[in-house]
Parts: structure tokens; sequence; C-alpha cells
């Protein structure tokens, strides 16, 4: 075709459009009154901006953890994910806090000793020492009479009281053992046994032993047994007990109707004395 043809030159003139010619012809024909643009800032600050920004951002770190853990799935997980672990703690915590308020107390703390610090000594029972007996009270003596004899005549006042005699006898049986022995517990010559135990002396009238010399083959007792003071007293507080009428009687004819001794009135003699006796000890 012949560039001179008018079809031709129409086309060739005609020029294509672009976005640079619409946007000048645009900003021609708006002139000095075009449209200010937004600025980046007041986009950025919006609401619906940021929101949008935030989704896409946590969208791009999940894709992220996804690839990651896909591509780890042959490898251990070492990392716990934070919402699986913020449920494991709420478990723990729910599980404790479930338990029952009766708790045990937690053991205290034991802190070591000091080294400069001297260990407290640790009480000990104070152990008493054993109180030693009291020995009885030897009564003073009376009426002329030594320790020995006192101590005699205590032990005869001791067992009439225990037998409830009156004391009209406890005078009689004072005054009989002042006859027979002088208020001594003597063993005897004619028996060799008697010796061997306890005693102030001895004597040799027959096999007659004790305080009230009382003869063993006249069944009074056992050499063992006349040879102990108490022993011999009570034997003698219950001969007298059968004496009918003894309260009645003299102190002489009493303690005869006991021993029949060869010498009835020699007793009298004492009377007097174990009077003396007998209200000392029992007063």
């Amino acid at each position: 075709m012949h560039s001179d043809d008018p079809s031709d030159q129409k086309l060739t003139d005609a020029r294509p459009t672009t976005p640079s010619d619409d946007a000048a012809s645009t900003e021609q024909t708006i002139g000095r009154h075009r449209a200010a643009e937004p600025s980046r800032r007041a986009l950025l600050g919006s609401t619906p901006v940021r929101v949008a920004l935030a989704t896409g951002v946590t969208c791009c770190l999940s894709l992220v953890a996804v690839a990651t853990a896909r591509g780890n799935d042959e490898a251990p997980r070492t990392v716990e994910p934070l919402a699986e672990a913020v449920a494991d703690r709420a478990a723990i915590a729910d599980e404790r806090a479930s338990r029952s308020l009766d708790r045990d107390a937690a053991p205290a703390r034991i802190l070591p000793p000091s080294p400069t610090a001297k260990p407290t000594p640790t009480p000990t029972a104070v152990r008493k020492a054993p109180k030693k007996p009291v020995k009885p009270r030897r009564p003073r003596p009376v009426a002329g009479l030594d320790q020995a004899q006192m101590d005699n005549a205590k032990i005869i006042v001791d067992v009439g009281l225990e037998m409830k005699m009156p004391r009209r006898a406890l005078v009689v049986a004072l005054a009989t053992a002042m006859q027979e022995s002088n208020l001594y517990n003597l063993a005897s010559d004619v028996l060799p046994e008697s010796a061997e135990y306890p005693n102030q002396g001895s004597g040799s009238d027959h096999d007659s032993v004790g305080l009230f010399q009382q003869r063993p083959s006249s069944g009074w007792g056992t050499v063992a047994q006349l040879m102990r003071p108490s022993y011999a007293a009570r034997a003698f507080y219950a001969a007298l007990n059968e004496i009918p009428g003894w309260q009645d009687m003299s102190v002489t004819a009493a303690a005869q109707a006991v021993q029949i001794s060869a010498y009835p009135d020699a007793y009298a003699q004492h009377e007097d004395r174990a009077t003396t006796v007998a209200a000392a000890l029992t007063a």
C-alpha cells in the first residue's frame, strides 16, 4: 500500500494510549484542584490495615513453623510447642490444687551447725540417790537401864501394843524380864546352839534362853525362836492371856502364874521400875 494513502496516514498518526499519558491527561484535566494522595503513614495507622498486616504476619509465621516441622519429622522434637507446654502446666496446677488441704507440713530445713557454735548439751534425767533407810530412833534409857536394856524393853512394849494388851500387861512383862534376864537376850551354856544366834551373854539355868528364860523343853518354842526377843515377848503375852482374872492379880502373882518360878516373890521388886519404863515408852 502506498504511504500517501490517507488511511495509512490516519493509522500512523494515531499513537497508543499509555497509563502515563492517561495520568498526564487526567492531571491536566484536573489541574490545580486534583485530589491529594493519602499519605503512607495514614494508611499504616488505620485499624483495618493494621489488622490485615498482623494477620498476614501470623499466617507467614505459621507457614514457616509448618514447613520447619515437616522438614524435621525424622529428627527428635526438642522444642515443645508453646500451647502444649501451657496446657501441661495448667493440668499440673489443677492436679495440685485438687489435693486435700490436709497436707503434711513441709520438712523443716535443717541447717548444718556452725563451726564456731558449741553443741547444746542434751538434758539428762537427774537420778536421785536412793534414800538410806531411816533407822528407828532408839529410846533414851530411863530407870537406870543402859541402851541395850532399853532397846529390849521397847521390843516388849511394842509387841504388847501390837497385841492390844493393856498397860498392866506391859508392866507385868517388863518386871518378869527384869527378874529373869535383867533385860538382856541371853543364850544358854547348856544349849550350845543358842550361842549361834545374836545374844548379849549367857546363863546356866537348865535350857532356859532369851529375855524370859523360856525353856524349849517345856514347849515354848525352838531355840531359834526363843532367841528372838519379839517372839519371846509374844509367847509371854499369849500365856498371860490364858490366866483367868490376871488383870486383878498383883504383878508378882500374874508373873508367877505364867513363869512358875521357884522364887514367886522376886518379881515384886521390879514393879516400880517397870512402871516407869512402860510410861516412858508409851508417852
